[in-house]
């Protein structure tokens, strides 16, 4: 390869070989390539560097390395006229290479800068990506990576946002749908082939009608960070699909854009949010922190281990050549180093006020709590999101566990932060499959799980409510496969959870019997009016809408193909207009949505008896002891009270609603359900039945009259006299 190297204020001819500039001082602020419409600012932080290159490449490969002139608080800076939006380049690094002692510096290798906005193309797996040699992991490799790493790009930060507005719903007015960019639009036959598994496809009318009319207020995009194509899923002829191996922090995935790789997804990015937006639909990014693609010891060099690798990863404490893996993926990031932190900050920051994106899920939240060991609530991390006006001020999703040490983690967030419930996925499969001693965890569960979240001043919307998400079975296969079946992954059917709480209602995986795969149907429609009636924030995966199978396979993680896309031809529809009608049932009624946790005290009405806010019965109408709560029944009667409710609206009005009777039956027998006294209402009537998702015969029964509830079905009933 051909390449030049600049001094300090020397000459120096640009990767595009257009025209000469100089190296200028310029600032260590902010970090990363920086454009100002003359020229480029490089700020790089390693404390370790003896020196730090820029390396400006060409349309041919040709390589000008620039030395930046000036350190300042371990940032290494230069300004660089003449350098903008498209500009290829790079990061080399002289210093220590001791891997022993935990220093990884090897100029030899190209780096990928932290701060990329954009990367261009994927990695080509060569040796000379591996700071050793194959065979002398002792000996350090002198071969050059550039020729096989992808290549950082300047991008252009102006974009036209008009009018654009966050939509920023409260939580409880929330619906999240949980997606995937080329899984939502693979196989769409409204989107234009071009476009397809794109940010572009995901912006189109036709993927936004479905989301409008679906009714869902929030689009959670599994990851668009950049991410490497593991080089173990290459060998196996298979791909990285899920994402979950971020390279950039701030580089949307170059992959996902239609209109070229080389700056263009940003823009193509910010136009995918700017439709969401104006479609009323807010955007959540699923962000990988705790980890990157650099892996364990023997990993490549890519990016931070060669910058410096102390100060980005955890490292053994007294055996610092091995990485603290709390994530299984072979490395965790050092959130205990302040650069590290802000580079996490940084990125936030970043997609918040230049992307527009409106909150985040964090994947392993735990990790980034371990500021020694220990999870801790009161880490670094979550003071400096609890205390930064931008990042504090969105929607922050944790998966609140790890692989590490006490890892699960669910209910001990801090305030500000939501939770995926994973005890509310747990309970409500269990109690759908039939298992025996679930109805006081149900009860906790569609109450709210104040259990896990009052005591912590935080409300009833902490609770992220799924039963199904991308990592698992879909809903379809969560009723029709007991086992997983992921041999595709070429892993001999090890990978993936083996204890999925799942149920095939009488046979393994595809089968033509009609009352097997009704009650398949039923127990779908069990599971989202289950997530649609509890207090929390529901979340839909992908496809559950329409029936989308993976085949069993509970671990689509490598399987970029039809095998993890959505089948629209093969679309549910009449699954999809029962889903259509519980998020507008939802929208309707705030006492599914409540801001506050019941308290179980009576609440006055305009006329008639105080009734408390909440109340439980089982089936012949009498309310739960502690020896019905500890029995193996199946079947409960949750009573909600809309009167209960004492926010206000916009304009100060108190919101009230009506009363609710929700019947849950999960016994494999029909039950008769008896109606409560009169105090609780006269007169009711069937507004969902699972059983009957199209109401056939919308039926009513008064105070202490009767309803038989078929086998395994859930009715809702609403209040004909509620004042």
């Amino acid at each position: 390869m051909e390449y030049k190297t600049v001094g300090r204020c020397a000459p120096a001819r640009s990767g595009t070989g257009e025209k000469l500039t100089q190296v200028w001082a310029g600032s260590r602020y902010p970090l990363g390539a920086t454009y100002d419409g003359i020229g480029t600012n490089f700020a790089v932080y390693s404390e370790i560097a003896e020196s730090v290159e820029v390396c400006l490449f060409g349309s041919g490969g040709e390589e000008t390395r620039v030395k930046l002139p000036e350190v300042d608080g371990f940032v290494w800076h230069g300004y660089l006229p003449g350098i903008g939006p498209g500009q290829r380049y790079g990061l080399r690094v002289r210093g220590p290479y001791e891997p022993k002692a935990g220093l990884r510096c090897n100029h030899n290798k190209l780096l990928l800068d932290p701060y990329a906005k954009a990367i261009e193309g994927d990695i080509q797996w060569d040796g000379s990506l591996f700071s050793y040699e194959f065979g002398h992991p002792d000996k350090m490799s002198h071969a050059d990576s550039a020729p096989h790493l992808p290549k950082c790009v300047i991008a252009n930060p102006f974009f036209e946002w008009g009018d654009d507005r966050a939509p920023r719903r409260p939580y409880n007015e929330t619906v999240i749908y949980e997606g995937h960019v080329r899984g939502l639009t693979m196989r769409h036959s409204g989107i234009p082939e071009a476009l397809r598994g794109t940010y572009a496809a995901i912006g189109h009318p036709a993927m936004l009608d479905h989301l409008t009319n679906l009714g869902v207020t929030a689009l959670e995009l599994m990851p668009v960070h950049h991410f490497v194509h593991d080089h173990v899923l290459i060998q196996r002829h298979l791909r990285n699909y899920w994402g979950y191996n971020t390279i950039g922090f701030m580089a949307p995935h170059a992959g996902y854009a239609a209109n070229g790789g080389s700056g263009q997804q940003v823009q193509e990015f910010k136009g995918m949010v700017k439709s969401l937006h104006s479609a009323g639909i807010e955007v959540i990014l699923d962000v990988v922190y705790n980890h990157t693609a650099e892996g364990n010891h023997m990993g490549p060099t890519l990016s931070f281990r060669g910058l410096d690798n102390p100060a980005y990863y955890r490292l053994v404490e007294d055996q610092p050549e091995y990485y603290m893996d709390y994530t299984g993926t072979g490395n965790s990031l050092n959130v205990r180093n302040p650069y590290s932190m802000q580079l996490i900050m940084d990125s936030l920051r970043y997609w918040v006020k230049e992307m527009h994106v409106d909150g985040f899920r964090f994947d392993l939240a735990a990790t980034l709590a371990r500021e020694f060991y220990d999870v801790d609530r009161l880490s670094t991390f979550f003071e400096v999101v609890q205390q930064d006006p931008v990042v504090s001020q969105v929607k922050l999703i944790a998966e609140p566990w790890d692989v590490g040490p006490g890892g699960y983690q669910v209910g001990n967030f801090p305030p500000l932060w939501t939770e995926w419930n994973g005890r509310f996925r747990d309970t409500v499969r269990d109690f759908w499959r039939g298992e025996p001693g679930t109805l006081g965890e149900l009860a906790q569960r569609i109450s709210g799980s104040a259990d896990l979240y009052q005591d912590d001043g935080r409300r009833p919307v902490a609770s992220i409510n799924f039963v199904t998400a991308h990592d698992g079975f879909t809903m379809r296969d969560l009723v029709s496969y007991n086992e997983k079946h992921n041999d595709a992954n070429g892993e001999g059917n090890n990978d993936g959870e083996s204890h999925n709480r799942s149920w095939n209602c009488g046979a393994e995986g595809d089968t033509t019997d009609r009352d097997i795969l009704a009650l398949r149907a039923k127990q779908v429609r069990n599971f989202l009016a289950t997530m649609m009636v509890s207090q929390g924030v529901p979340m839909i995966a992908h496809g559950d809408e329409i029936g989308r199978t993976q085949q069993g396979n509970n671990n689509v993680y490598c399987q970029d193909s039809e095998l993890a896309w959505m089948d629209w031809q093969q679309a549910d529809a009449d699954m999809l207009e029962f889903v259509k009608k519980l998020v507008r049932f939802r929208a309707e009624h705030p006492a599914f949505r409540r801001r506050r946790f019941f308290d179980g005290r009576p609440v006055r009405r305009a006329a008639g008896a105080a009734v408390p806010d909440i109340a439980w019965f089982t089936p012949d109408s009498r309310e739960m002891n502690e020896d019905d709560w500890e029995s193996d029944s199946r079947s409960i009667v949750m009573y909600l009270n809309g009167q209960g409710i004492t926010e206000r609206d916009n304009w100060g009005e108190r919101i009230t609603d009506d009363c609710f009777l929700l019947c849950f039956n999960a016994d494999p027998e029909p039950v008769m359900f008896v109606m409560p006294a009169a105090e609780y209402g006269q007169r009711w009537k069937v507004v969902i039945d699972t059983h009957d998702p199209k109401l056939t015969e919308s039926a009513e029964a008064g105070a202490g009259g009767k309803l038989p509830v078929e086998a395994r079905s859930l009715v809702v009933l609403i209040k004909q006299d509620c004042t």
